[in-house]
Parts: C-alpha cells; sequence; structure tokens
C-alpha cells in the first residue's frame, strides 16, 4: 500500500481498496487484525544507550585510556598517589561528560512530550477518540481546525479545510485541500491537494480522511528512514584533539625512556629512574587535557541554555564556532512563519504598512485627510469583516477597543493566517470587526471555492445591506465596473484596469501574495447570483510571511565573521527571493538563486562547481538539501544546517552541525540535531558561534598552557640527565607541579572570556591544525625558556652555597612560578600582560592565587617538608626565583606593548 498512488484515485477507490466503509470506519476484529500485521503508528528510533555504557564511553579516549594504564603500573608498584591522582583527574572528566550527555537525552524527552499524542476516528459507525499510535490504514480520522495530521490521508471530506504543511514541504502559506482525484501520480507532494501528511496541522474548516499510510510508511517516516542511513561523524575538534592525544603520548613516553636509558647508564639506580621516569610520563602527558576541554565545552553549553539552546553533544558548540556555511530553513526559521500585510494599493495610491499602522501626513496629501483616507479606510472595513479569522491575547479573544489584557501579553491568530493578516492590518488602522458588529449584522456568507476564487459575505448596514467581496485580483477587477476613489466611486476604464494591474504586478515581483477587495449595495431585488457583479474595487493588499528582524541582524553578523549564510526553503523563487535580498543573503544577485528543478540537470559533480556561488535555493526537496550539504562538504566547508520541518531533518543529520527549533521543530528534526533551540530564534545560532570561537580560542590557550608546561618539566630532566647534573626535582615533586600548576589555572582559562574582536575574524580553515598560527612556536619557546630557567635557578644555587635540598626547593619553586606567570600570557596570543587586563578574569586571579599558596604551604609547612622534601627560602632565594620565573612575562609584555600601541599590530609578528 505504501507504493500505491493514492492521489489519483476517486475517494470511493480509496476505501474500496482499503476495505472500510466511509460512513461506518473499521470494526474492531478488522483494527486489531490490521495493528498486528503492520505494527503501530509510531516512528522508528534509536534505542538510548544505556547509562552504564554511556558512563563507560567516557573512557575510550586513547590519551586516557594510556592514563588508565599508567594508573595501574603506578598501583603495581606502590606509587598509590600517583594512581590515585591520575585516576581523581580521569573520573572527574568521564562524570563531567556523562552528566551532560544523560541531560540532554533528557531535555529531548521533555521536547518529544509536547507531541499531540490522540486522533478522532470513525469505527463501527461511532466517532472515537483513540491514541495516535493505533491507527491503521482505513481508519477514517476525523480533523477540525487546530488538529494535527496523526498519519498520511486522502481526504473523503474537505468543508474550507486548509493545512498549513511548512514543516514537511516548506510552503508557506495554508494548502486549501479537496477531495478531486487528480490526474498525474507525479504530481509533487506540495501540489497534492488531496492528501493530508502526518506531522501537519489544521487552520481552517474540518475535514475527513481515510488512512492510507502510518508509522514509517508515511512521508515523514520515508524521511525519517533516509535520516538513519546518515553516518555519525567526528567533529573538527574531536578528530584534532584524538590526534595530538597521540603524538603527545608517542613523545612524551619517547623522551622519558630516554631519560631513564641516560640515567640508568650514568650509574643511578634501576628504581629510582623507573620512578623518575613515571613522574615524568605523568607530567608530561596533559591527562588534564580532555577534562579540561569537557568543562569547557559544558560551561559554553550552560550559557547556551540560558539562551534557549539545548545542547545535545558537547562538541557541538566548537563545531558550529567553526562553521564557514550556515544553510538555514526559510520559513519560521529566517522568517516569522506569519502572514503580514506589507502593501495597499487603495485610492490610487500605493501604500506602505509599517508595524505601528498608517501615517496619513506622510502617505496622504490634500485639503481634506478625512475624505482621503475613504478608500483606505474602506479597504480595511472590509478586511475585518469579509474575515472569519479572530485576534487573541494570552488565548482571549479580543475585541480590540473593549477589552483590555495585559499590555505585554502576546498576540495571537486563530483561524486562516491570510485572513489573521488582513484582521491584523485593518487592527492598526484602528477597525475591529467586533466592533463594528455592535452596529452591523452579518446576514450571508459564501465560503471561498478554488473554482471562484473568492470570498464574499452580506452585512446589513445603517445604509441597507452590503456585499463584501474579497479574492483572487484578476478574477474580482473582472466583476467590477467602478472603483472607489477620494472623490468617491467613479467608473473603471480601461486604462485605470492596466494601471490597477501593473500595481498587483509590481506587488507580485515583490514576492507579495495580492488579494483584491470589493464591495456593492444590495438591493431587495437582487438574485442570489449576480450577488457578486457589477462591483466596486476598493483595493489591493499585498502580503507576505516577514523575515525575523533579529535574523537579519544576525545575518549581518555573518558576513562580518566571514561566514556564508545560504536560504534553502521549499518556496517558491520570487518570494525566496525577496525574503533573501531584505534579509542581505542574496544583495540583488540574481545569478546567487538556484531552483530544485534547475538542480535534477546538475550532476553531483556539477552542483559542487556551483555551490559557493549560490546563495538561495527555491523549491527544493530533502533530497536536494542532502545533495547541497554534502556538496558544500566537499568543497571543505564546515557546514551548519538549521530547520524545523521535517523536510530539514536529513540535512540537518548530514550537517557537521545540525540546528533544530524547539517551538515549531518536529521531533524527527530534533532527534536528528546537535542543537536544540528552544525559542526558534536564528541569532541564538549567531550567539553559539560566537560562543564556539571563544571556547576554541580557550582551547588553544590551555593547550599552549599546559603544553608549554610540561614541555618545560621534561626539559628541566631531560637535559639535567644528559649533563650529567643530579637530579634537579624529585618524582613527588614532579607530581605536585603537575597537580598544582595543571589543575586550577587551566581549568580558568577555559572560562576565559572572548576576545572583542571575535566575531570580526574570517573562520578558521576547516582542516587548520591546532598549532596553526603560531602556537607551536610559542609553546616551544616559552617551554624552553621555563626549563632552562629552572636549570640555571638549580645550577645557581649549588654555585652560591646553597645545599641539595634548598637547590631542590629552589628549582621546585622556579618551575611552579614561571607557569604561574605564564598563565596569564596565555590569555591572548597576540596581547601582553600589560594589555590582557589580568584581572578581568577573577577565576584565573584565584586559582593563581590558590595555586601560589598551595606551593608556599609545601615550602613553609613542616609536614609538607617532610612529604616534598624541601626546605625554607631565604629572601635572595626568593628573589632570584621571581626574577627567572618573571622575567620572560614581563619583557614579552613590554614587547607586545610597545610594538601594539606605537608601531601598530603587524599581522603574522607575534611572540
Amino acid at each position: 500500500m505504501k507504493q500505491q498512488a493514492w492521489h489519483v484515485l476517486p475517494w470511493l477507490d480509496v476505501a474500496k481498496i482499503l476495505n472500510v466503509h466511509p460512513g461506518k470506519g473499521l470494526n474492531m476484529r478488522e483494527v486489531n487484525r490490521r495493528l498486528a500485521e503492520i505494527g503501530q503508528n509510531v516512528l522508528s528510533e534509536k534505542k538510548g544507550m544505556h547509562p552504564v555504557f554511556l558512563f563507560l564511553g567516557q573512557f575510550k579516549d586513547f590519551m586516557v585510556m594510556v592514563l588508565l594504564a599508567a594508573t595501574v603500573v603506578s598501583g603495581l608498584l606502590g606509587e598509590l598517589a600517583d594512581a590515585v591522582t591520575i585516576m581523581a583527574i580521569l573520573i572527574i572528566n568521564a562524570i563531567l561528560g556523562f552528566i551532560q550527555e544523560y541531560r540532554a537525552e533528557r531535555s529531548m524527552e521533555s521536547l518529544r512530550s509536547l507531541t499531540a499524542p490522540e486522533a478522532r476516528v470513525l469505527r463501527e459507525g461511532r466517532e472515537q477518540k483513540i491514541p495516535a499510535a493505533d491507527l491503521v490504514p482505513g481508519d477514517i480520522v476525523l480533523l477540525e481546525a487546530g488538529d494535527r495530521i496523526p498519519a498520511d490521508l486522502r481526504f473523503i471530506q474537505a468543508v474550507n479545510l486548509e493545512i498549513e504543511e511548512s514543516a514537511l514541504t516548506g510552503e508557506s502559506h495554508p494548502v486549501r485541500k479537496n477531495i478531486a482525484p487528480l490526474e498525474d501520480d507525479l504530481t509533487p507532494m506540495a501540489d497534492r491537494r488531496n492528501m493530508g501528511y502526518m506531522g501537519t496541522t489544521v487552520v481552517n474548516g474540518r475535514g475527513a480522511g481515510v488512512v492510507v499510510s502510518t508509522g514509517m510508511d508515511t512521508e515523514m517516516g520515508v524521511i525519517a528512514g533516509m535520516i538513519q542511513s546518515v553516518e555519525e561523524e567526528e567533529t573538527p575538534l574531536q578528530r584534532r584533539l584524538a590526534q595530538l592525544g597521540k603524538w603527545l603520548v608517542i613523545i612524551s613516553v619517547a623522551v622519558c625512556a630516554a631519560v631513564v636509558i641516560t640515567g640508568i647508564m650514568r650509574g643511578e639506580g634501576f628504581s629510582k629512574m623507573f620512578f623518575a621516569g613515571v613522574s615524568l610520563a605523568v607530567a608530561a602527558i596533559p591527562e588534564g587535557l580532555p577534562a579540561i576541554v569537557t568543562v569547557a565545552l559544558a560551561i559554553g553549553v550552560q550559557r547556551m541554555v540560558k539562551r534557549q539552546a539545548i545542547i545535545r553533544k558537547l562538541p557541538a558548540v566548537e563545531t558550529l564556532g567553526c562553521a564557514t556555511v550556515i544553510c538555514s530553513d526559510k520559513t519560521g526559521t529566517l522568517t516569522k512563519n506569519e502572514m503580514t500585510v506589507r502593501r495597499i494599493y487603495a485610492g490610487g495610491r500605493m501604500i506602505t504598512v509599517s508595524g505601528r499602522g498608517y501615517d496619513p501626513k506622510g502617505e496622504f496629501q490634500g485639503a481634506d485627510p478625512e475624505q482621503e483616507r475613504e478608500p483606505l479606510r474602506e479597504a480595511l472595513r472590509i478586511s475585518a469583516l469579509c474575515n472569519n479569522a479572530t485576534l487573541t491575547k494570552k488565548g482571549v479573544q479580543v475585541a480590540g477597543l473593549f477589552r483590555s489584557p495585559a499590555k505585554d501579553a502576546p498576540w495571537g491568530i486563530e483561524g486562516d493566517p491570510t485572513e489573521g493578516a488582513l484582521l491584523v492590518a485593518a487592527a492598526k488602522g484602528g477597525i475591529w470587526r467586533e466592533v463594528l458588529e455592535r452596529k452591523e449584522e452579518r446576514l450571508a456568507e459564501i465560503p471561498f471555492d478554488s473554482e471562484r476564487k473568492r470570498m464574499s459575505v452580506v452585512y446589513q448596514t445603517k445604509r441597507g445591506k452590503k456585499a463584501l467581496v474579497k479574492g483572487a485580483p484578476d478574477t474580482i477587477l473582472g466583476l467590477c465596473r467602478r472603483e472607489l476613489t477620494d472623490k468617491g466611486a467613479v467608473a473603471l476604464t480601461d486604462e485605470r484596469r492596466r494601471e490597477i494591474m501593473r500595481a498587483n504586478d509590481s506587488m507580485a515581483r515583490q514576492a507579495l501574495r495580492v488579494l483584491a477587495l470589493a464591495e456593492r449595495d444590495v438591493p431587495e431585488s437582487l438574485s442570489p447570483e449576480a450577488l457578486e457583479q457589477d462591483l466596486t474595487l476598493v483595493g489591493l493588499m499585498g502580503m507576505i510571511d516577514p523575515p525575523r528582524s533579529s535574523a537579519r541582524k544576525a545575518i549581518q553578523v555573518c558576513r562580518r565573521a566571514g561566514i556564508k549564510p545560504v536560504m534553502i526553503t521549499g518556496d517558491h523563487r520570487l518570494t525566496a527571493e525577496a525574503v533573501a535580498e531584505e534579509l542581505g543573503i542574496l544583495r540583488g544577485k540574481r545569478a546567487g538563486v538556484l531552483t530544485g528543478v534547475q538542480m535534477d540537470t546538475l550532476t553531483d559533480d556539477e552542483l559542487t562547481d556551483r555551490v559557493m556561488d549560490v546563495a538561495v535555493y527555491a523549491r527544493v526537496t530533502p533530497r536536494d538539501k542532502l545533495r547541497i550539504v554534502r556538496s558544500l562538504k566537499k568543497r571543505g566547508q564546515v557546514v551548519a544546517m538549521t530547520g524545523d520541518g521535517v523536510n530539514d531533518a536529513p540535512a540537518v543529520k548530514e550537517a557537521d552541525i545540525g540546528v533544530s527549533m524547539g517551538k515549531t521543530g518536529t521531533d524527527v528534526t530534533k532527534e536528528a540535531s546537535a542543537m536544540v533551540l528552544g525559542d526558534d530564534n536564528f541569532a541564538t545560532i549567531v550567539a553559539a558561534v560566537e560562543e564556539g570561537r571563544a571556547i576554541y580560542d580557550n582551547i588553544r590557550k590551555f593547550i599552549r598552557y599546559l603544553l608549554a608546561c610540561n614541555l618545560g618539566e621534561v626539559l628541566t630532566m631531560f637535559v639535567a640527565t644528559l649533563v650529567g647534573l643530579p637530579l634537579p626535582l624529585l618524582p613527588i615533586q614532579i607530581l605536585w607541579v603537575n597537580l598544582v600548576t595543571d589543575g586550577l589555572p587551566a581549568m580558568a582559562l577555559g572560562v576565559d572570556g572572548a576576545d572583542p574582536d571575535i566575531m570580526e575574524r574570517l573562520p578558521r580553515a576547516p582542516g587548520e591544525n591546532i598549532f596553526a598560527r603560531g602556537l607551536a612556536r610559542k609553546i616551544g619557546v616559552r617551554g624552553t625558556l621555563i626549563g632552562l630557567g629552572t636549570l640555571a635557578v638549580f645550577v645557581a644555587a649549588l654555585f652560591l652555597g646553597s645545599d641539595m635540598l634548598a637547590a631542590r626547593t629552589m628549582a621546585f619553586s622556579t618551575l611552579v612560578f614561571s607557569q604561574l606567570f605564564h598563565v596569564f600570557d596565555c590569555k591572548s596570543e597576540d596581547r601582553g600582560i600589560f594589555e590582557v587586563g589580568i584581572f578581568s578574569n577573577p577565576y584565573l586571579v584565584g586559582a593563581v592565587a590558590v595555586s601560589a599558596l598551595m606551593q608556599l604551604s609545601a615550602v613553609y609547612l613542616a609536614p609538607m617538608q617532610t612529604i616534598f622534601k624541601t626546605a625554607a627560602l631565604l629572601g635572595w632565594q626568593w628573589g632570584l626565583i621571581l626574577a627567572v620565573a618573571g622575567g620572560p612575562s614581563v619583557l614579552i609584555g613590554f614587547y607586545r606593548l610597545i610594538r601594539n600601541t606605537w608601531l601598530g599590530r603587524t599581522a603574522g609578528e607575534k611572540v
């Protein structure tokens, strides 16, 4: 039944094929048989990972596994302090990652619970309300305004039935449905007027349909299946850190092995050198790196939660931060998903509708403003009366001038969005249907019909009966004999007809949906057939689903940040172009638009060649969206895809980072995404880009800090061993340095603030190495200075007569304080300590203070002196330590201050 073209069959034939009586529905025996055979009306989904396995999954990182092995070895050798220290860091890392992923899954479950769970059906001749999951093919589903369609249906009844299908087709306008069969079995989904699809919503009228597909056989189910075929990929951050970790482990183990072998060859004891090597390996391998990366990402996630974003995977924020292209659906994402009147043509004038209403002085000139406003006022009056929608505030119907809900309560529309737009336009002019109907009574209505293309109502007014008509401009104009002007109704000449159609065409070119408004007096002797003849044209109303103002600003930020915004929509080309130009996506470049039909003529390679030149894709299918995202990725782009509809889900899943809408997004899309926006605000995505860039900067900061410090520690021991010096640090001291300097200060760097110009930079290259832009050089230079400075203090102390205990204490303290000074250098890659604002990150200042106190306690407290083999130091000794430890930071800081302040910052000239 899944492959049947139901839309080409008469509805009676559909009922016959499905063996159901249209007036009675199925009986329960048949329902149970079909339910057992076909299964429930639900979309299959991946089974969530058990919490135990979710926790164990946090230990899969290569660096973590190596450190787990080191923990076991340390424990077997009796070095319990080493084992406990390493294990504590690894467990904290695992707990942080587990909690974040577990909370994200629970958040998604709460979002899924918002969907409607029930359906009204006709079974055994009685109307029943059942769980939507129990629907089977052949069920007769009853629908009315506000219902969500629970399965794919072939309509058998449609009374003014309109369905909002943007979640599935991308169409921003509700679709008027009927029961007539179509001729072409290849008719696109968006044009199947006799079908209803799972997940779409009834916005007007009532109807009934026979279920033709359920669960994974529905159109939504087909798309869900496409999502499952998309393979998960590692994020750029995950790939770089995995590569970094492997290299660090290999290099660290090799260097430590060299230290051990060299020491043994010089006659040192095997046990002493082995423990020194293990301690040095623990110090050299930045085991805190995974934990700090996790903490930095988790903090970024929490910031996003406060801004209405739910991050389902920790690396998602960083990946969005390196995005080079953002592909966005139009309806509801870049636009408000609500129709708004933008232009009114009345009295021979084109009037722009602002957010607040109409300005008589600005739009109308003349001696008698009230008289000149007559055509506009009458157009707004017809808009309000020839209308069945209602305005609401906080869900309460509002009658404009006699009801006053809270001022900050949100406005809403009940009924057809197009009629709602007309109602809002009238309200902006101070005209409310409920107020008018106190004095005027509706006598009759001729509903809109797709063949007639118009709707009419008859009202009893003080001046007698009046017919008010709205509909397609070409149809209404053909029924008019007169036109309402500032001086009253005048004959409608051929020249005026041409001018009116030019005004209509002008609005259509701006992608406005245009309705014509007309009226006539209704004499008692007038026959019903003549009611819509001999009309007086009052005006034209042009409306559109307007762009979000926040989206316009966000796109400007994207452009400054070097990110290419791309609109991908199922809507018509003219509409897409108009919205894209207003948002600043197109900038008037017609060559930057490609339609789905045009895409069908291109091979994948041809599309890949053109993809970077196209900013707008119109009238596209889910398959087209996948092709676009894949073509962009072939061009080396890091692609973000935003969307809310089911048709967005495969592309959202395929993209490097998928972003779905929390309010209007479908369950399928949310499940496919890495980030869900609770407020459906495109601007939040740009905030995530900024957050992602800041997080990546911070990751580079503490990689720079950790590796320079660890290099300094390794060089201290390695060079001392090579030149035949006594070991300047004991194994326990190496572990203490690792604990004091690699913990709190590095973590505090992870929450450092973003640089002021972070969104003025071009995106980093997608394949950029983590050490790019001189980071490796900075690490090498500073690590060497830390190592050689520590050795210099050790040798100087021995030369100046200090005993071995004091000399090692001085080397020990020099190593710690060199790293604590260096942490402030790492706040910026091109500014020194005199420019970065040392106190701008209070967490870092606090962390350094705590670490300094810990080191002082190891030097001066008797119990700690026993453990760490230290001695109290004299003033001159501290002077030497601080001069060597802080000297490089001060000198480099002065150099950068002079360069940036007086000489101007030169690209690539960074220390």
